[in-house]
């Protein structure tokens, strides 16, 4: 790689040809602001917040676009280069409703966090004055309110060009610019996919997800209720983020510990239904091999890609396993075999999911997902409003012991644990598909080929004979351009995995709030992911065939795995909804 030479503030690097100032400052240790920038998707100097002064040059060009050169000399932090941000901030600031005391990202929004930092009057140019919300809450997931907006395009970016969607844009121009759907529809009328990509990057609180945290509280204070909570195998992994330990720490024994005390009567584990998905989507993939079933099999544990493959592929949704989700799975379980054991009504049962996840609200409304007119579950709430309750609640995190889950369903095993990161539920299907035909025992059962985050991950295995190719990819244009290479017949597999986020579930529309330059720098996909990793290699029980929890639950109540009774608990269908018909 071709390396120059140049200076920033004084100090000389050698960088890359290829970089931007941008990134040559982050090599010096120099974080130069910024508001619109995102990383391979957005680029395009609208917040004019990373303004750099070039000796010799016309005019201060824009640090995230200016490519570096040889023998440049870079000024990041001049007085006049502080004004000019300062400015720009109170322009902003003009036009935004400050609504910072009630706002879910105060302390936490990036906007808000330069206006400190840089010193701002917020009335210096008080055009705004006593602006009123300019909200759309019609999807089921999120609440998009314009006052609250700054034009950075980022959910406009990632909406486009990570998830294929691209259903918000800028409509009209000038100071009438406004980010809303095709002729002011609102969202819930699109084919949006409630992934929630766009409130994970946004810098504000113009974007955030629906709060559900009242109804739970409201169920926690109900003597009559016996409230039931499980958490995802990634909130394990983001949770601490909220309390400021580092990215990727696993906090499980904590999480465990503040579920107890905000008064749940069970704490279990959605890792365990993880690993009950995978007997049951591991037997539907042999028999769908075995006896000309459709293939390629697709996953169906993340309901962002549900709803995509439904609008924009619907010719696909026979490809798609039957198997619900692990959340799904694990509501209908609890109010079946748990409370027959428990002796206790599934009506009178509250069972809240913990969830990385905003398109889970929207799957748990599905009718197609629950059992007669039963949801399986009443509330799935995002890591960020559980972080919010273990706040709201007074609980010291940091300071917590280490507990583990209730029995019944507080045992998983590290494949159940992997299903947060991309590839992780195809390794979990192939170690126990893999014993399961051959036979043989995984001495190791890790399947380095799926991991990562690569747009689109091959492999191909020997099954007793029979090859049997596979193929993982997250984020949705990833997976259209995945699905339009078997229609055409360029690819051909007999498994795929699919995940609505870019790198899974450890990056999904329910995480920590990141900052764009935290964001532009980590790769919080890859750092999640070995949290769950880590845990997985650790255990002793890393295969779901394995789990004496799920042997049991076969033994005593469902039978065989694809059997009469567990199609009617764990089983759905889908709908051929297509653009614009929801």
């Amino acid at each position: 790689m071709d390396m120059i030479n140049m200076k920033i503030n004084g100090m000389e690097l050698q960088v890359p040809a290829n970089y931007t100032i941008l990134q040559a400052a982050e090599e010096a240790g120099i974080r130069i602001p910024t508001l619109c920038y995102l990383k391979d998707i957005n680029a395009i100097g609208a917040c004019r917040m990373c303004v750099v002064e070039v000796k010799g040059a016309r005019s201060n060009p824009v640090a995230c676009l200016q490519t570096v050169a040889e023998g440049m000399e870079v000024q990041t932090n001049t007085p006049a280069l502080r004004e000019s941000r300062k400015t720009t901030l109170e322009l902003i600031l003009s036009n935004h409703r400050m609504d910072c005391l009630g706002c879910s990202r105060s302390t936490n929004c990036e906007l808000q966090t330069l206006a400190q930092e840089y010193g701002c009057d917020p009335k210096k140019f008080d055009f705004a004055g006593s602006m009123e919300p300019d909200i759309d809450d019609s999807a089921i997931h999120l609440v998009r309110d314009n006052s609250k907006c700054i034009l950075c395009r980022r959910c406009v970016a990632v909406c486009k060009h990570n998830q294929h969607a691209s259903v918000i844009g800028p409509n009209q121009r000038g100071f009438k610019t406004h980010i809303a759907s095709a002729f002011e529809m609102g969202l819930a009328e699109t084919s949006c996919v409630n992934c929630g990509q766009c409130i994970a990057v946004c810098p504000t609180g113009a974007l955030q997800e629906k709060d559900d945290t009242d109804k739970v509280w409201a169920a926690l204070a109900d003597p009559t209720k016996h409230v039931v909570v499980g958490p995802a195998p990634s909130v394990r992994v983001q949770l601490g983020e909220c309390f400021g330990m580092p990215i990727g720490t696993n906090v499980e024994g904590k999480m465990i510990a503040a579920l107890r005390r905000l008064g749940f009567d069970k704490v279990f584990d959605v890792d365990t239904a993880a690993d009950v998905t995978i007997m049951e989507e591991g037997t539907e993939l042999l028999n769908r091999l075995n006896n000309g079933g459709k293939l390629p099999m697709i996953t169906s544990c993340s309901p962002g890609w549900i709803k995509f493959c439904e609008h924009y592929y619907p010719e696909f949704t026979e490809n798609l396993s039957s198997c619900k989700s692990p959340q799904q799975m694990f509501g209908a379980l609890v109010k079946s075999y748990y409370a027959e054991k428990a002796g206790i009504d599934p009506k009178d049962i509250f069972v809240v999911s913990i969830m990385p996840c905003t398109a889970k609200k929207f799957e748990i409304a599905r009718d197609e997902m629950n059992v007669n007119g039963v949801r399986d579950i009443d509330v799935s709430l995002t890591t960020r409003e559980l972080a919010a309750m273990i706040k709201r609640a007074g609980l010291k995190f940091e300071n917590l012991p280490d507990e583990e889950c209730d029995p019944v369903f507080g045992i998983a095993s590290g494949a159940g644990h992997i299903f947060g990161a991309t590839g992780g539920v195809m390794e979990a299907a192939l170690r126990t598909v893999y014993e399961t035909v051959t036979g043989k025992t995984l001495e190791k059962p890790d399947f380095h080929d799926v991991r990562g985050v690569e747009a689109i991950k091959e492999a191909e295995y020997d099954l007793n004979g029979t090859t049997v190719r596979v193929a993982v990819t997250s984020g949705l244009e990833n997976a259209s351009k995945l699905l339009d290479m078997v229609k055409s017949g360029e690819k051909q597999y007999h498994f795929i995995e699919v995940m609505a986020c870019p790198g899974g579930c450890v990056n999904g529309g329910g995480q920590p709030h990141q900052p764009g330059y935290v964001r532009n720098f980590t790769d919080l996909r890859a750092e999640r992911a070995k949290g769950l990793y880590s845990e997985d290699e650790a255990m002793t029980l890393r295969k779901s065939h394995e789990n004496p929890v799920v042997k049991e639950l076969y033994e005593t109540y469902l039978g065989e795995p694809n059997g009469h009774k567990a199609h009617e608990l764990l089983h759905t269908h889908y709908i051929k909804r297509g653009l614009y018909n929801n």
